[in-house]
């Protein structure tokens, strides 16, 4: 990227779609769906990651302007740290998914509850691990796309875990790897300062073509809010972590 590209961030903005040199699509809310299909991307396992970072001025306030007056070229290069600095309020993301097979079964894979999925047997989606502190490897969820006949949609979520909302404050982006062809990128840039969820993208199975379309939709409840929004019709109640 050029240095003057850096200076007026919105002309990158309409370059939405992958190029050979980052190998990445993004979804807009201009272009909020791609088929994986047409990707060429339906064997193997898709890798769903969630990673998110925080600004230092959310931390320190505006302590250190006076050192960028100093240097002013440091103005153009905010400050970011990631979320498990110390200093930092307790953020802890989680990343969910909530499936519908074909057969009608219905769940969700999410670290409450240590409902971690399974990929050789229904529902073909499994939880990796459970990253509290924002490490830059975040959480991840596979699912296993050579079952993908045996699904009928997706909705990946993201919540705040027990913690005072901050997804005003939190950078978060989920990236979906494919099997095969670009990454594909979401951003939950939209501020929304008192929500706890946030509905950040769908996957359906549409006449055997696999679609994936950007929601990006904060709430201000939990999983049952998302359930209700989108029609999943799933009983909730109070789920919890294990303190390890």
């Amino acid at each position: 990227m050029a240095f003057w590209d850096s200076l007026w961030p919105r002309r990158e903005a309409q370059f939405e779609s992958g190029t050979a040199s980052t190998s990445s699509i993004v979804l807009s809310k201009r272009h909020a769906t791609v088929s994986l299909t047409k990707q060429g991307a339906l064997t193997g396992n898709l890798r769903v990651n969630l990673s998110w970072r925080m600004r230092t001025s959310d931390i320190e306030g505006r302590s250190r302007q006076s050192g960028r007056l100093l240097r002013p070229m440091k103005l153009f290069r905010p400050d970011v740290v990631q979320a498990h600095t110390q200093g930092m309020v307790n953020v802890d993301l989680d990343l969910g998914c909530m499936y519908e097979l074909k057969d009608g079964t219905k769940g969700v894979v999410q670290p409450l509850g240590n409902l971690i999925g399974d990929l050789n047997v229904p529902p073909y989606i499994r939880l990796s691990g459970d990253d509290r502190f924002g490490a830059p490897s975040g959480e991840t969820v596979y699912v296993n796309l050579d079952q993908r006949d045996q699904i009928k949609r997706l909705l990946f979520f993201v919540y705040i875990y027990d913690q005072t909302p901050a997804f005003d404050r939190t950078h978060a982006k989920v990236t979906l790897y494919p099997g095969n062809g670009p990454r594909i990128e979401i951003e939950l840039d939209e501020r929304a300062p008192q929500a706890r969820s946030c509905a950040v993208f769908t996957l359906e199975n549409i006449k055997d073509e696999l679609i994936v379309r950007r929601e990006v939709k904060f709430v201000y409840g939990f999983q049952s809010e998302l359930d209700r929004l989108y029609g999943w019709g799933m009983q909730w109640g109070r789920g919890y972590k294990s303190r390890t």
